[in-house]
């Protein structure tokens, strides 16, 4: 069955400008094009004429690269929600916990939902670990998703491919479907 028969939901998480600014979240971004894989499956949403929901994270930190009175705090432009679409606000990294988010889900009737955006060590696991727990069928998009390098609680480095591909690995099978876009495009 194509999947989209199940009629899943995209949920973008974050696709916000301050995360284009590398340097504040560590550097060493991976997967430059991230946002415009996400472009490509929002457009593909529409164009089958499926729901999104757009999730922005709302720092409580005034000195957040995301926080509402910063400029990183809106949309990227290759992700704008269109007017019709939802838009959710959070302050915590799921998106999920102080939001109507599951409301809205299942006031469709939906089970499956369609994950994308940044980061994927932060927000995007964290809701991607709550939709499994949910039960909803979930499908992580490997490809869509990106993250910056990491220090440890040692010192250590780590570089941003290796904390995107453990947090993948960490999600795959127990919360959700880990799959890339190409994948994606060819289940629907």
């Amino acid at each position: 069955m194509k999947l989209r028969k199940k009629s899943p939901i995209l949920i973008c998480v974050d696709i916000q400008m301050g995360f284009l600014e590398e340097e504040y979240w560590g550097g060493g971004r991976n997967n430059r094009d991230a946002e415009i894989i996400c472009s490509a499956i929002i457009e593909k949403w529409r164009k089958i004429g499926l729901e999104i929901i757009h999730i922005r994270h709302s720092s409580i930190n005034p000195s957040s690269k995301l926080h509402k009175d910063n400029e990183g705090f809106k949309f990227n432009p290759v992700a704008m929600p269109m007017p019709d679409e939802i838009v959710i606000t959070k302050s915590v990294n799921s998106s999920f916990i102080g939001t109507n988010l599951k409301e809205i889900i299942d006031s469709k009737s939906c089970d499956t939902l369609v994950i994308v955006g940044l980061t994927t060590d932060h927000c995007v696991s964290t809701t991607t670990r709550m939709a499994g727990n949910y039960s909803y069928d979930t499908y992580l998009i490997s490809d869509a998703t990106a993250t910056f390098n990491k220090v440890g609680i040692n010192g250590e480095h780590f570089s941003s491919e290796l904390i995107h591909s453990t947090a993948l690995a960490s999600l795959n099978g127990e919360f959700a479907t880990v799959i890339d876009s190409n994948h994606l495009f060819k289940m629907l």
